[in-house]
């Protein structure tokens, strides 16, 4: 049965109409289509751009595919209709085409340095295996690798880098061989720098951005995902790791205070910045509008926001928008959220592959 929405369509902006046909969109009427929606504001289905359905509340792997299921419906419920799982412990495929769930693009298991990384949670190579093991996650996932670019030198002290510079060159050429685009964890300097320059896709965090390398990434065209959720823990970080190792919390500290500066300059230099909550371990789900939030007091434009979180972002991981003969993925909010972002808050309808979902 053909599905019939009317609202003010963004980013269009203008009330208009949209028929849902199965998984499909047209502009065109369909005769004897049912009226679920006349008014409001609709939106593209949001978009967690780093999520973890393979981490279980607490860091632990999961333990089970319905697990997986099940944070994916969390996420749902909170209008994230797209999700690319930032790297997971637990492979779970058989979800990629599971009607319920947001879509999936997915990296494979974390590449991680020897015994400086959650265990359990990624794969453990040393510098002469990474290239091998960037290749054999990239065929794991599905178009995407996730390195752990830097973590904690508890021999230094402090933060970095994962491996030397050549490895980390040499990690973003094996995916992009590969036919992958690659992404990294990154909290320091150094590592960012070395990653950017040798032309990685995307940075998770980027925290130690300096003002060249974030120019270096407007021009380049490299991602941004800032998960700012996950930086204002770094004072809990901090305050536990103070005693043994104070040069890295005081380090922490002046990573998350500097990082609104940090967002605002990115996006002033035009680099492209999407939603990310980082949910999974210590990470609710279901936080993609407390994120968006973030990113608009850190100084992004309400409209910028939205874009991060849904059109533009769903371009970016290949998952089509509201266009005639795209997907009927859609949010209807009942206020305008250009004008007021709270109410990312309370959807008064979401619809996954032309089938409501919320309201039950």
């Amino acid at each position: 049965m053909a599905l019939h929405v009317r609202g003010v369509l963004l980013p269009d902006e203008e009330t208009g109409d949209l028929w849902l046909d199965g998984d499909r969109v047209s502009r065109e009427p369909i005769p004897g289509a049912t009226t679920i929606c006349d008014g409001g504001f609709v939106l593209p289905g949001l978009v967690d751009a780093h999520c973890h359905l393979g981490i279980a509340p607490g860091g632990r792997p999961i333990g089970s595919l319905d697990q997986a299921k099940q944070l994916a419906l969390v996420d749902r419920g909170a209008g994230v209709l797209a999700i690319r799982d930032a790297g997971s412990p637990y492979p779970y495929p058989e979800l990629d085409e599971d009607p319920d769930i947001p879509r999936l693009a997915r990296a494979g298991r974390h590449v991680a340095p020897p015994r400086r990384y959650l265990p359990e949670i990624g794969v453990e190579v040393p510098a002469e295996l990474v290239a091998a093991e960037v290749t054999r996650q990239a065929a794991a996932g599905t178009g995407w690798v996730k390195l752990v670019g830097d973590w904690i030198d508890r021999d230094r002290g402090d933060l970095a880098p994962a491996w030397d510079d050549a490895t980390l060159v040499a990690a973003v050429e094996a995916a992009h061989a590969a036919g992958a685009r690659i992404t990294a964890h990154c909290f320091e300097e150094q590592s960012v720098a070395t990653l950017v320059t040798a032309g990685i896709d995307c940075i998770e965090h980027g925290t130690g951005l300096s003002t060249e390398i974030v120019a270096e990434m407007g021009r380049r065209g490299t991602a941004l995902v800032p998960t700012m959720i996950n930086i204002e823990t770094f004072g809990t970080i901090a305050q536990r790791a103070e005693a043994k190792f104070p040069r890295y919390a005081k380090h922490m500290l002046a990573l998350r205070d500097g990082f609104p500066a940090v967002v605002a300059a990115a996006h002033e230099a035009g680099v492209p910045i999407y939603v990310g909550s980082d949910a999974g371990g210590g990470i609710a789900h279901g936080l993609a509008a407390e994120e968006m939030l973030l990113l608009n007091a850190a100084g992004m434009s309400a409209e910028a926001v939205l874009a991060a979180g849904s059109w533009r972002a769903r371009e970016w991981l290949g998952f089509r928008g509201l266009d005639d003969g795209g997907w009927a993925d859609l949010v209807v909010y009942p206020r305008d959220p250009r004008h007021d972002l709270t109410v990312l808050r309370e959807p008064s309808l979401i619809v996954l592959r032309g089938r409501i979902v919320s309201p039950h």
